[in-house]
């Protein structure tokens, strides 16, 4: 996946987000503001071209200087889907950047 593809499509409100992201972003108080402009600022951390579910990425991005990881694929009608949203900590990361031993792929 392409990060400008996914900020220009995020900048165009061309994005869906899954039940699941809604869920978990309302369970990390991380607003719609908070996850748009992690995308603006954010960069691939890792790519999973051979998803089952279609190719996707994990995004990292901040907000309020909070880090924020969200996952995304393509949706129908070439918009992106924000497949889940969390900030990361411990125990399956060790910081943003870095998964715990033992972390599993979330995608």
């Amino acid at each position: 996946m392409d990060i400008e593809e996914i900020k220009e499509k995020a900048k165009l409100d061309k994005y869906e987000i899954s039940f699941h992201a809604e869920k978990e972003r309302y369970a990390e108080d991380i607003t719609i503001c908070d996850l748009e402009t992690a995308i603006y600022n954010g960069e691939i951390l890792e790519d999973y071209p051979n998803d089952p579910r279609g190719p996707s990425c994990l995004i990292l991005g901040y907000s309020q200087n909070q880090p924020i990881h969200i996952v995304c694929g393509h949706a129908p009608m070439k918009w992106i889907r924000i497949v889940t949203v969390y900030i990361p900590k411990m125990p399956k990361w060790i910081d943003e950047r870095t998964r715990a031993k033992g972390g599993k792929i979330n995608a």
